[in-house]
């Protein structure tokens, strides 16, 4: 992949927007000329700083945002509020309080379902899409979790996340984000890191190094004392709603995203576990798929673990795509 290494030194956030929707979505805006680049995190805004220096730099009009549960955001208590039919609602709407009629998206892990689901149910509003960590999951026919229900996975990570005692479990946000991102990584020797289908390699343990050195300290700092705020149960949210999206998207089975694609990941990310991913196979449902990436050594954070392979990776489709 050719080289498209661009930084800034330091990252101004511009504007906070609210616009006038039902669920209004906390958005940070930099005010560049040419293309616009969506964000859809797990986490807050924070999480695409590095991305938003980058694709700034390049020229782009960058924009992230605290999806629904997260952050400065609201968060519904309902959770057949969090399906792709309300976020998906909520980028349009946030599209639309902008001005902005066209917009590259890109997410990682339920963002990255967000934006999966946006290109395929807007594809006039959301012309090319990039996702991380979490590939596209076509609607139709029995859910994963429901293959996983029927293959005796009782113990798969995310029905453990759907019970109303996971709130409390993931509470001492002190000590479950560092965790959290630490297991997750690629940082944690093999034989210890995060198994999706073992409860003894959970999420929510002890970090043995606190916050992982590729992560900002401050921007962590500010994520916990966001969740200390606001609790868990609307991030938890995106778990329990995946079945209610499966069991209501029959009118979207077989839908392909055709407009440009990428997706990108990391070796060591515990989700590689779950299924496996190879190019040839996500391109049945992106056809427009104009690249795959599985970088070593790296975890379920590629825009942190591998910062500078991410930009490459993003801003030469950007490039590819405008």
């Amino acid at each position: 992949m050719p080289t498209c290494r661009l930084f800034l030194r330091r990252l101004r956030v511009r504007q906070s927007v609210r616009p006038e929707v039902d669920h209004p979505l906390a958005a940070r805006d930099m005010d560049m000329e040419r293309h616009h680049c969506w964000r859809a995190g797990p986490d807050t805004w924070r999480g695409w700083r590095r991305q938003m220096e980058a694709v700034a730099k390049a020229g782009y009009r960058a924009l992230t945002l605290d999806m629904r549960g997260y952050g400065e955001s609201s968060c519904p208590a309902d959770a057949t509020l969090y399906t792709p039919f309300q976020t998906v609602g909520d980028l349009v709407g946030l599209l639309d309080a902008l001005q902005i009629g066209t917009a590259t998206v890109v997410g990682h892990d339920f963002g990255a379902s967000v934006a999966w689901n946006a290109a395929m149910m807007r594809p006039d509003r959301f012309t090319a899409v990039f996702g991380m960590s979490v590939p596209f999951l076509p609607p139709g026919g029995k859910s994963f979790l429901q293959q996983l229900r029927k293959a005796g996975k009782d113990e798969f990570y995310m029905f453990l996340q759907m019970h109303p005692e996971a709130d409390g479990e993931w509470a001492d946000a002190a000590t479950t984000i560092p965790g959290m991102l630490y297991w997750t990584s690629g940082s944690a020797e093999d034989d210890q890191r995060w198994d999706p289908f073992d409860p003894a390699r959970g999420l929510t343990r002890r970090s043995p190094v606190g916050i992982p050195g590729w992560a900002d300290a401050n921007d962590v700092a500010a994520t916990i004392t966001d969740f200390q705020r606001t609790g868990f149960h609307g991030a938890l949210n995106y778990y329990r709603a995946i079945q209610p999206f499966f069991d209501m998207a029959g009118a979207f089975a077989g839908a392909t995203i055709r407009q440009p694609s990428f997706f990108l990941m990391g070796k060591a990310d515990g989700i590689a576990k779950v299924r496996t991913l190879t190019e040839d196979g996500l391109r049945k449902y992106l056809p427009g798929l104009r690249g795959f990436v599985a970088l070593d050594g790296i975890g379920h954070w590629p825009q942190l673990e591998a910062t500078a392979a991410v930009n490459d990776a993003l801003l030469c489709f950007l490039i590819d795509t405008r």
